[in-house]
């Protein structure tokens, strides 16, 4: 069943890889997907059949390019900016682990941020800031059709977080799962979300 056609920025989060399974923070380190993730990557693509798209981007990391081309995307500009998050020290780990390592049973990545590890890490304004740019780019196009936006779980959630024009850290609360499709858009000229978080399953 496709999604319906509207001129939206739509959303495709990577299929599933070996950490976004066990749930470690999977910044700057370019794992593959897995072979269920590249099959939840061509089923995103079945939802995209009947939707004209005017251009479409992704991260530069494998994960998120071998999902647009599963998913059948077809000149994909690569945007540096739609990386994920730099999680600096916290990179690999899961969150019951940096709560474990800070000794904050409430730690949370939106909340509580980064530390610097074997790259700096970023803060959530510094991803905000970047997302903004594509954002700029992609929104005046939509008066033309569809734009495609592949990439990452905590990137998607803030540059939807700066599409509604919320704070970054309002990403904390758009969950988002892997190979998951979603739609942004206008309604009576106001940013809003016309479909989240939208998963397909194997038969």
């Amino acid at each position: 069943m496709s999604l319906p056609v509207e001129n939206s920025i739509v959303l495709i989060r990577h299929g599933e890889t070996e950490w976004s399974r066990s749930g470690q923070h999977t910044g700057t380190t370019d794992l593959p997907l897995l072979p269920e993730g590249e099959a939840c990557a061509r089923r995103a693509g079945d939802l995209l059949q009947e939707m004209n798209f005017v251009a479409a981007y992704s991260s530069p990391m494998l994960r998120a390019r071998h999902t647009a081309e599963l998913a059948g995307l077809t000149d994909v500009r690569i945007a540096p900016e739609l990386r994920e998050w730099d999680y600096g020290g916290y990179e690999g780990l899961t969150t019951p682990q940096i709560r474990e390592l800070t000794g904050d049973p409430t730690w949370e990545i939106f909340k509580d941020g980064t530390v610097p590890g074997k790259t700096p890490g970023e803060s959530v304004w510094d991803v905000a800031a970047r997302v903004s740019h594509v954002l700029a780019e992609v929104t005046p196009m939509l008066d033309e059709g569809n734009v495609a936006l592949v990439a990452h779980g905590h990137s998607l959630r803030i540059l939807t977080s700066v599409f509604l024009q919320m704070s970054p850290r309002f990403g904390m609360r758009l969950l988002l799962a892997p190979g998951a499709v979603s739609m942004l858009g206008f309604h009576h000229g106001q940013p809003a979300i016309q479909v989240w978080n939208r998963q397909t399953y194997a038969d």
